[in-house]
């Protein structure tokens, strides 16, 4: 280790320096990723608010960012108890959520690894961030932001954290392969997606009026933050600085595998490639490799990014010709991508790199067959759950009478005079800032 990591590393761990158990390397890697994770969220704001219209881009990049917020207080109280403490009778499918509530109580050492506890829950918290503000991407334009800022909190804590809690907290599908979050990150948002987006129904202007993106170049800087950040996404779920090359690798080339597999086949299909299918392209094949990024070699990393990116291609072209109004087509892209994902993990996971796996067993005892089937299992129990949770919250919360949708003349207007009194770009005449 560079003398300048060791200083950095020794003034990260002031409290536990004598603590044998813990690594400073490791906790190091594991607080860089939290932050890099956190970038995402930005960074997907940026993404989601370049494709939608200039009248709705602070409402759309705010139901992202507003998650900075809202998932981090929900994570700190009950949250992170719900998905990684003991349930107890309920261990199989979801926490306690009293044993970490306001993270008190976490173990200075977390179990089984050689980082803080509290550095564990701290980046875990990350992903709790981005999941809620993926969904927003199928509603942009015409749900209330009330709606959103009373529904996301709910999913997080009926959802989620059972989710994480079965997958990664010691639940019932933990002998299934999610390395990062295939199911539990992409899945269950790309399912919730498609049945709010189901139940809010299409915009008005939609699909007769359908105008293009108005800041591509907005796109492609939130893409660059997304690429960016999932390093610390995949790379620092390894949660050791020991074997953190291979899943920062895999996911690098599945994200260029994607962007390339999306351009060539628009070059195909109408002669050019656009930048926003590189930049989705992209994305992509980052979900693609999201369950498999530590499981898998390189040369797998970039079957798993190219094959996921045609699969989410010819998603987005299905929901076209059926008219659904998922509008940032997050269901194409998180949903299917990370339900191929899942799968394309059993197929190709490695036998070495998941030797320490419960999974193992399953692949030298029944064959690769029955570890794919074993993924099955785990898609299957993520889309009931995030389809069933997500129905029954928004079902509740519409019979109490809160607004699911916002006003015609909002819609038609533009939602960020309406939800928050002011406009990305006040040049506008008539714009509130200047009245």
């Amino acid at each position: 280790m560079v003398p300048a990591l060791q200083l950095l590393s020794a003034a990260l761990l002031p409290a536990y320096a004598g603590d044998t158990a813990l690594l400073a390397a490791d906790n190091t890697l594991i607080l860089t990723s939290s932050a890099l994770v956190l970038l995402m969220t930005p960074g997907l704001a940026f993404f989601y608010g370049g494709f939608v219209q200039s009248r709705n881009v602070l409402n759309t990049m705010a139901m992202s960012f507003v998650m900075m917020g809202l998932a981090t207080l929900v994570w700190v109280t009950f949250g992170f108890s719900l998905a990684f403490s003991d349930g107890g009778a309920l261990q199989a499918v979801v926490g306690n959520p009293f044993s970490f509530a306001l993270l008190e109580n976490v173990p200075p050492v977390w179990d089984g690894l050689a980082i803080p506890g509290l550095t564990f829950a701290l980046f875990q918290g990350m992903f709790a961030i981005i999941t809620p503000a993926l969904i927003s991407g199928a509603l942009v334009e015409r749900i209330s932001f009330k709606f959103w800022c009373v529904f996301s909190p709910i999913w997080l804590l009926l959802v989620y954290a059972p989710l994480a809690h079965m997958v990664w907290g010691g639940g019932f599908l933990g002998k299934d392969l999610d390395f990062a979050g295939g199911t539990v990150v992409h899945i269950s948002s790309g399912v919730a997606a498609l049945v709010l987006a189901g139940l809010i129904g299409c915009r008005r202007q939609w699909p007769h009026s359908v105008r293009p993106p108005h800041d591509v170049s907005q796109i492609l800087l939130g893409t660059g933050l997304l690429w960016f950040g999932w390093f610390g996404f995949n790379g620092g779920s390894q949660l050791a600085v020991a074997g953190a090359e291979l899943p920062f690798t895999t996911t690098h080339i599945s994200a260029a595998a994607g962007l390339v597999a999306w351009s060539l086949i628009e070059t195909w299909r109408s002669g050019k490639p656009t930048v926003v299918g590189m930049a989705t392209g992209a994305v992509a094949g980052l979900v693609g490799v999201t369950p498999a990024a530590g499981f898998v070699t390189p040369g797998a990393g970039m079957a798993i990014g190219a094959i996921t990116s045609l699969f989410c291609f010819a998603s987005v072209q299905v929901k076209v010709r059926l008219r659904f109004d998922d509008s940032l087509d997050t269901y194409a892209v998180h949903g299917v991508g990370g339900t191929i994902g899942a799968l394309l993990t059993g197929v190709f996971a490695s036998s070495e790199l998941i030797a320490g796996h419960p999974a193992y067993k399953v692949l030298a005892e029944q064959g690769r067959g029955a570890l794919v089937l074993g993924q099955l299992q785990a898609v299957l129990v993520a889309y009931g759950l995030a389809a069933v949770g997500t129905f029954l919250i928004a079902f509740v919360l519409r019979g109490l009478g809160l607004r699911f949708r916002v006003t015609e003349e909002a819609e038609n207007l533009g939602i960020d005079v309406e939800a928050h009194g002011e406009e990305a770009y006040a040049e506008r005449v008539g714009s509130p800032q200047f009245q």
